[in-house]
């Protein structure tokens, strides 16, 4: 066999090669084992590995809460509601401030097209992890009303965005404990009190003409906050934005507000319900796509009632094209001008029928005969405007009664309702009588401090609501989307509330209410025509647990059968529960749970 020879040289450098290669391989190796044990020094007796552990911890609990095992959920979910000893969890830190259906992780990915994106988008429950909401560190009970107004714990709230790039107008500021409210807004830096009374040489906000305002992107909502001396119970909305908590401000404050976005849809509101509309730099492009949302503000106010635009584009600079369209849209619809005053609009609509038809730039024309302008349950905007039904007359500022007068007589869109004047004085008397119950025998907190802001979840004809008028609270009452639309006849009485499907997520953020009232509950998850449940009470409950704050109280009023399962679900979420016999009047077979949400906290992360 042959051998390769080399010369010697050659043969010792190969061998010097090999050597040095080896002592490289041999450092690297090295290098990485000190490294190692270096980390694994510092992971174990450091503060960093602490850190680091309960960041890590927080991720895996976050990933894990994400991706939502279908079965697992619904073998919670039958396990709870045949009695069994399943318990729901608390979700993940992070997500103190979770609202399914405005998650901008989820919404991002959405069309822009008429701010579709920034409209209520909610998840398949299959997607939807079931887990409770935590409050966040440092979390206390909320300052009670009317101190509120004026301030609210900063560790409830701890988002200091607004403050810090809004302090400037007057809208809240960090101090102490606190953050503080001295009223102010982008357009009356000086205080929501003088700038209602500036608007208040032009609009009878005395005397009770006018009950219900829509304050469009309200900011804190302090002027719905500060109209309420004046017995106008206004209702504000913001969608959530770049501010992120200002509808979750508005609520802490005791002030009426839910999430809402003018967008691609109408409001969930019925036609004609509101006296007052108020913009104040709500950034709303009214005149765009034809006066589309212009259209939808007309929809929404009542004949004879005002609509106050301050800021852009009235008499801005460099709009004044903008300004141009928007007089023009308001004389399209025959709306009185009352006063152009610095930046501020003030406007009166007709309280007869529309001068449409008639020639306008925007094109505009009255809405098909058939079509229903109080629906407005996920129902895309229509570019056309609303008509004004026979009973106008009837229900325009000037022509309905005065508050509180109008709380109690019969209003006329009851009137096509079957027997609908005497349904309506029956449900008066029945729930006068019962909050009476309510408060003299079950020992409920309502007309105390503990409760401002009360939801009442299946409202009918806001009888619950008006029983509470004396209260010093406010109630929203909603009306679920696929029962007899009534909320017309709510608003008509001098009261609020909204359109909603309790399959779904309300658009309020967690802990910002209460006091939840609903009368049974098992119709709000079934179908009214094939009478199955389009959803499940625990994942309704789970609902309920969110939005209501520690502490608060659940009332709900079912059958005996309802009321067992109901409280086998809120054993599973942590309530205290009570169950009582209703007053003597009732009809038979119906039980009353009265249940408590208890304060708990996440376990320490370290």
């Amino acid at each position: 066999m042959g051998h390769l020879n080399l010369p010697a040289s050659k043969r010792g450098g190969a061998s010097a090669s090999a050597s040095a290669g080896q002592w490289r391989i041999l450092d690297v190796v090295t290098g990485l084992l000190f490294a190692l044990v270096l980390a694994f020094f510092v992971l174990a007796f450091t503060s960093l590995g602490d850190s680091l552990a309960a960041s890590g911890r927080r991720s895996l609990a976050r990933a894990t809460s994400a991706a939502v095992d279908p079965r697992q959920r619904g073998r919670l979910i039958a396990v709870i509601e045949a009695g069994g000893r399943g318990v729901v969890e608390g979700c993940p830190a992070e997500e103190v401030d979770h609202m399914p259906c405005e998650d901008p992780r989820r919404n991002s990915q959405l069309s822009r097209d008429m701010n579709f994106y920034r409209e209520r988008h909610c998840p398949p429950p299959e997607e939807t992890p079931l887990c409770l909401i935590p409050p966040p560190d440092g979390y206390r009970i909320p300052v009670t009303w009317p101190e509120s107004l004026h301030k609210i714990w900063h560790s409830n709230m701890p988002h200091n965005k607004i403050a810090e790039r809004k302090g400037h107008q007057g809208w809240m500021k960090e101090e102490g404990q606190y953050f503080i409210f001295p009223g102010g807004g982008t357009m009356f830096p000086d205080g929501a009190v003088p700038y209602i009374e500036k608007l208040g040489q032009y609009i009878p906000f005395s005397g009770g003409v006018l009950r219900t305002a829509l304050d469009m992107g309200c900011g804190v909502a302090s002027f719905g906050g500060f109209l309420l001396k004046e017995d106008i119970l206004t209702l504000s909305f913001a969608p959530r934005d770049s501010h992120k908590s200002q509808i979750q401000f508005a609520l802490e404050r005791g002030i009426p507000a839910l999430v809402a976005m003018l967008g691609s849809r109408r409001l969930p509101f019925p036609a004609h319900s509101f006296d007052l509309m108020h913009c104040s730099r709500c950034l709303i492009p009214f005149t765009a796509y034809n006066g589309t949302y212009f259209t939808e503000v007309d929809r929404l106010l009542r004949p004879g009632g005002y609509l106050v635009i301050s800021g852009p584009p009235v008499q801005w600079a460099k709009q004044d094209k903008e300004w141009a369209d928007l007089q023009a849209v308001a004389r399209a619809l025959c709306y009185e001008l009352i006063v152009v005053d610095g930046n501020t609009v003030i406007w009166k609509k007709p309280s007869g029928d529309s001068c449409l038809p008639n020639q306008n730039e925007f094109g505009l024309d009255l809405c098909s005969e058939d079509d229903d302008s109080s629906v407005a349950w996920y129902f895309n905007l229509k570019n056309c405007v609303s008509r004004m039904p026979a009973l106008v007359g009837e229900y325009a500022v000037g022509s309905i009664p005065n508050w509180p007068e109008r709380l109690t007589i019969p209003p006329a869109r009851v009137s096509p309702m079957k027997n609908g004047k005497d349904v309506f004085d029956a449900d008066t008397r029945r729930w006068a009588r019962r909050v009476a119950y309510y408060k003299n025998s079950l020992g409920l907190k309502l007309g105390t401090t503990a409760v401002r802001n009360i939801m009442d979840m299946n409202a009918f004809f806001g009888g619950f609501a008006a029983a509470l008028s004396s209260d010093p609270v406010w109630v929203m009452n909603v009306v679920p989307a696929r029962k007899p639309l009534t909320l017309s006849v709510i608003f008509d009485r001098g009261l609020i509330g909204l359109y909603h499907d309790w399959c779904e997520p309300f658009s309020t953020y967690p802990r910002t209410y209460d006091f939840l009232h609903v009368t049974s509950i098992s119709s709000l998850i079934k179908d009214p025509k094939s009478g199955q449940n389009r959803c499940n009470l625990v994942d309704l409950m789970v609902e309920m647990d969110r939005i209501l704050r520690p502490e608060g109280t659940a009332v709900i009023r079912d059958s005996s059968e309802a009321i067992k399962k109901l409280e086998r679900v809120a054993h599973a979420i942590r309530w205290s529960v009570k169950v009582h016999d209703p007053e003597r009047e009732s009809n038979g077979g119906e039980k009353i749970l009265v249940a408590t949400k208890t304060f708990w906290t996440l376990p320490s992360s370290h």
